[in-house]
């Protein structure tokens, strides 16, 4: 792992955002699958989880905060659009899409996001970075088939 610097926050997001890992930019990052994490990134070995406990509380949260946002500003969407008769009905059938779709559609990249955030709060330690490392060296962070 030659770069064990840590871009800046936007960086990381829009890695995140992109289903990428914040860290190395690597693609797919940490997903064998659409849902399927792996436990590294398959580019620079880094654990996704970091282990702290409840670090799935983190992109739970960010889930939750996106998949709110974007109800809201459906609603508000909405309701400018059928002003001064509000149409309450298609808006909250459109609300409802969107509160069961959301959360499954942005899932993996939840993690990313979460995983950048915590690595601006928190920067890779020098033996979390050899373990990564030590990881792509030996080959268990490439993608399993």
């Amino acid at each position: 792992m030659e770069n064990s610097t840590n871009p800046g926050l936007i960086r990381m997001l829009l890695r995140g955002a992109f289903r990428r890992c914040p860290h190395c930019g690597g693609k797919g990052a940490f997903f064998d699958g659409w849902y399927k994490r792996g436990e590294r990134c398959h580019t620079c070995g880094l654990l996704w989880e970091r282990k702290l406990e409840g670090f799935e509380l983190g992109s739970m949260t960010v889930n939750v905060i996106l998949t709110f946002g974007t109800m809201l500003i459906t609603m508000g969407i909405g309701v400018i659009f059928s002003y001064p008769d509000v149409a309450v009905v298609p808006i909250l059938g459109v609300i409802v899409g969107v509160a069961v779709v959301m959360p499954v559609v942005i899932f993996p990249m939840t993690y990313s996001i979460w995983l950048a955030v915590d690595l601006f709060m928190r920067k890779p330690e020098p033996e979390e970075l050899a373990d990564a490392a030590a990881a792509v060296a030996s080959g268990v962070a490439a993608r399993k088939k």
